[in-house]
């Protein structure tokens, strides 16, 4: 199984993205790969992205710039309107990655 690193991002970093960042576990393992996620608020995302080689970020609330990786807004896994489309999305760019 290829591994993954995710950031999942929501307002205040907790609630939202665990939920988020549990079901893009749940779906890529479905798929093949192992994700490794953290949850941060927007504020915590340049931080992580200077302590650690990240993949993706996924995220529900607005980020504070644009970044090198890959953003996929997650907004659909919390109304479940553009749920599919998020994750035909997330497989797609996951699949494109140069994974160890």
């Amino acid at each position: 199984m290829k591994k993954v690193n995710i950031i999942s991002v929501c307002g205040s970093g907790t609630v939202t993205s665990s939920m988020v960042a549990e079901k893009v576990k749940d779906f890529l393992s479905e798929n093949g790969f192992r994700a490794q996620t953290v949850e941060v608020n927007p504020n915590g995302v340049d931080s992580q992205l200077e302590s650690g080689s990240w993949d993706v970020i996924v995220h529900t609330s607005p980020l504070k710039k644009k970044y090198e990786l890959p953003t996929i807004n997650s907004v659909g896994l919390l109304t479940g309107m553009g749920e599919e489309e998020f994750f035909e999305e997330l497989l797609e760019t996951v699949q494109k990655l140069d994974l160890a």
